[in-house]
């Protein structure tokens, strides 16, 4: 029970922070879809996530682990369709200069913003989970 109060907490913490660095994650400025949200994720990482991942095992080893991101956007995906209010959508990048290094402005299309969004959950949640354990 204490480890699932910790996964939703940080998965609440999460999707908030990486809603505001990206304007393609929203979660309808309500706190319980933003909760809601938290605790599927939460329960379809550890109930369905270990089930795909067992399925599409020999294509995640043909791919050296690279097929593991499209799982995590699949389960993204799947969050999205089970709680209304939680979207992934397309936007604009109005582009980045830093010194001379230049992101030019674009178009992010939806699955993009689903990788996008997906590898930012994934990389703040490793990092919190690395910190709090």
């Amino acid at each position: 029970m204490k480890s699932l109060l910790r996964s939703v907490i940080l998965n609440t913490a999460v999707i908030f922070f990486a809603a505001l660095v990206l304007p393609g994650l929203s979660y309808s400025e309500n706190l319980t879809v933003l909760i809601l949200a938290a605790i599927v994720l939460g329960l379809v990482n550890r109930i369905i996530r270990p089930i795909v991942k067992l399925v599409t095992l020999p294509i995640n080893l043909l791919t050296l682990g690279l097929f593991s991101w499209l799982i995590n956007v699949l389960m993204l995906y799947l969050v999205t369709r089970l709680i209304p209010g939680f979207v992934v959508s397309a936007f604009d990048f109005s582009g980045f200069t830093y010194q001379g290094f230049v992101l030019p402005a674009m178009k992010v299309s939806t699955f993009s913003s689903y990788i996008l969004s997906s590898f930012l959950i994934s990389f703040l949640t490793s990092v919190l989970s690395w910190l709090f354990d």
